[in-house]
């Protein structure tokens, strides 16, 4: 029997798997190596309940519904693998994370609002409710790393992604550097890498939409931002766009 995978997807745009489904020319082959058994956005029928090899998640959690679902997931599932910036670190519902839910629906939505705000909550990563066996980022994901990591998995072994920022790719491509050489808010040093530094290969400057990278030298890049005429908070607004949560949290533990 084929290896049986799920693909779903909880708050975000299903960015993710229109990616997947835009495999287009390694799809059979997919389709031929696996058994998507649950794929709401690529299927009206659907098994959920067997047993799965691989749970391909995408979006941030909200609510205790939506939880309360992932947990489903994660039970039924050998490995569970957030896809995404939403799924990773909270993703652009999350930006605002510290304000209150009220207010920021307020703000939104204005009078003509939802009466309550209960089912509503602070978006937040998969990793803060089940445990997650790899993390996709990007926003949408490369649709190459996805292939490579099905490739991976399906012979048992986890795909090796990028670790480094965006800047090391610029390098390699003989790109122009952005923020020294043009002055641009680039957020390419503290931005983990796997896009082909796509955004500076145009002449736009990086937005972090794939997350911090660890270790992400900051300071370093604070001095740059300061000799640049910069404030380091253009940077922190870009990354906060993406992965407020978890920078949250590095900053309490801080």
């Amino acid at each position: 029997m084929k290896p049986k995978i799920g693909i779903y997807g909880f708050s975000g745009c299903w960015g993710e798997q229109i990616v997947i489904l835009n495999c287009e020319d390694q799809l059979l082959d997919i389709v031929g190596a696996v058994d998507i058994v649950d794929f709401l956005g690529g299927s009206s029928v659907n098994d959920t309940t067997s047993r799965l090899l691989i749970a391909f998640v995408e979006g941030s959690i909200a609510n205790a519904r939506e939880e309360t679902a992932l947990r489903k997931v994660r039970e039924r599932s050998d490995l569970l693998i957030a896809l995404g910036s939403c799924a990773c670190f909270g993703g652009i519902a999350a930006m605002d994370a510290r304000a209150p839910r009220p207010e920021v629906i307020q703000q939104v939505y204005g009078k003509n609002g939802p009466a309550k705000s209960w089912d509503i909550g602070t978006h937040r990563p998969l990793s803060d409710f089940v445990k997650v066996d790899l993390s996709i980022p990007g926003c949408p994901i490369e649709k190459t790393e996805f292939l490579r990591a099905v490739s991976s998995l399906l012979n048992g072994d986890l795909p090796l992604l990028a670790t480094y920022p965006v800047c090391l790719e610029c390098k390699m491509l003989e790109y122009e550097c952005l923020l020294l050489k043009r002055e641009l808010p680039c957020a390419g040093p503290v931005t983990l890498a796997g896009c082909g530094a796509r955004c500076p290969g145009y002449n736009i400057a990086c937005v972090g939409c794939r997350g911090p990278v660890d270790e992400a030298n900051m300071s370093s890049l604070e001095a740059i931002l300061e000799q640049k005429k910069f404030s380091k908070d253009e940077i922190k607004r870009k990354l906060r766009t993406f992965a407020a949560p978890v920078l949250d949290k590095a900053e309490n533990r801080g």
